[in-house]
């Protein structure tokens, strides 16, 4: 009489095993498909950053014949009379002798817009290093405007309405013939690196950003990391258990959690306006920074502290060392991998940060990089934020490239807490 019951109750359950396992299998693929998913959306996202960011490495030049016949100093002036000369006029005299087809105010002001408004300091730098081109007619490469290189490098075409672009028919009917005549050239965008921001597209540089961002992160991690360091060995090795450590650790697990423009007001209303710091400068960049990613370096710090073998500690204190010796000299070392990771990841939170820095003023326009963190300046985040706020094509691809530069950046931080956790841990 039992045997049906066993029967049945043997087939139940093979049923349920089935669903279990038909449950955990759909449950696999879910969780395959939401990788998948995360994958293409960032490979999405970079294709679309590359793709745009690309062509702001290159930048587009023109070979213009210039005519320095009739200029108005000599090849034996002086440098400052040599700096101060009006090379503009120079180059489109020159223009218009390369084209004396081209007559009326608005063809000539289409002609000359053809060259970046930077093209007279390229021939200036040129006459200053080799006075002797004075009284000559000579083939010099000058910076193309962002217009005419977007043409030339294929990201506008004749197929869009004239209304619609800023490359009119006619630039491009010369930009043609300068191409056929071999006198176009595409070169690596060096000045993207070495200048500062600027209202022409072709000219604007992460030079003044690349600078400002050094200064604010070191003066972030001179502040961050010892103390940040130092208050996770005493609140795990040292503080007594009590309320007031409660309510201390309660206040950084919170302090974690703060919307970063809270700290960019507390900087605003103190520093600046309290302290009165220089505004839009590295060093309160820095300071309040510094109070955003503490919390992060204290609480990864304690985990780190927290991982180390209670071994360890038993061991240094049998063989007679102190409490402040074994935390130091056993201790630390050990957890010194957590530490730094936890560290740099943070440091690499504050390389992205630009609501903070945008309430304290260092979304200014700068062209001057900075000789010291009381010096102003802005960073990368915040550069980035002004160029995709400008409606020239050219700051969209100067957009793109900035913040290529800046994931660079993020992974060469992330890579370098791998490689230290790597390397302590064999130790």
């Amino acid at each position: 009489m039992n045997k049906p019951n066993a029967y049945k109750n043997s087939a139940a359950i093979q049923a349920s095993l089935k669903k279990r396992y038909a449950r955990e299998r759909r449950f696999q693929w879910y969780g395959r498909l939401a990788v998948l998913t995360g994958f293409i959306f960032l490979f999405i996202l970079l294709f679309d950053i590359i793709s745009k960011g690309a062509p702001a490495f290159t930048q587009q030049y023109i070979k213009v014949s210039v005519d320095l016949t009739d200029f108005e100093l000599q090849s034996d002036a002086s440098q400052e009379q040599l700096f101060r000369a009006d090379y503009m006029s120079v180059i489109k005299s020159s223009l218009r002798e390369m084209f004396p087809e081209v007559s009326g105010r608005k063809p000539k002001k289409q002609l000359y817009r053809l060259l970046s408004a930077g093209a007279e300091y390229d021939l200036r730098d040129k006459v200053m290093d080799d006075p002797r081109l004075i009284g000559k007619t000579t083939d010099i490469w000058l910076r193309a405007h962002s217009e005419s290189g977007s043409y030339l490098k294929g990201q506008v075409t004749g197929d869009t309405p004239e209304s619609e672009r800023k490359v009119k028919d006619q630039q491009m009917v010369w930009l043609d013939q300068l191409r056929q005549e071999g006198r176009t050239e595409s070169r690596f965008n060096i000045a993207f690196f070495t200048q500062g921001d600027s209202r022409e597209p072709e000219m604007a540089g992460i030079k003044v950003a690349l600078y400002g961002s050094f200064f604010t992160l070191l003066v972030t991690f001179a502040i961050a990391f010892p103390i940040g360091v130092f208050a996770a060995i005493y609140l795990e090795e040292f503080a007594p258990r009590n309320r007031i450590t409660d309510l201390i650790e309660i206040n950084i697990n919170n302090l974690a959690a703060v919307p970063s423009i809270v700290f960019g007001l507390l900087g605003l209303a103190v520093f600046i306006n309290f302290f009165e710091l220089p505004r839009s400068a590295p060093l309160v960049g820095g300071i309040v920074l510094s109070l955003m990613t503490l919390p992060t370096i204290i609480i990864t710090s304690r985990a780190a502290i927290q991982s180390v073998s209670p071994s360890i500690r038993e061991a240094a204190l049998g063989v007679g060392a102190s409490k402040l010796q074994t935390v130091f000299h056993h201790v630390l070392p050990v957890a010194m991998p957590g530490i730094l990771t936890g560290s740099i990841i943070g440091m690499a939170q504050a390389l992205g940060e630009s609501a903070p820095l945008l309430m304290i003023g260092m979304v200014a326009f700068i062209m001057d990089a900075p000789a010291g963190v009381t010096d102003p300046a802005t960073v990368l985040p915040v550069q980035i934020f002004l160029w995709a706020d400008s409606p020239e094509r050219g700051f969209t691809e100067k957009t793109s490239a900035a913040i290529m530069v800046l994931m660079g950046f993020l992974i060469v931080m992330n890579a370098l807490a791998v490689y230290l956790r790597k390397r302590f841990e064999l130790k």
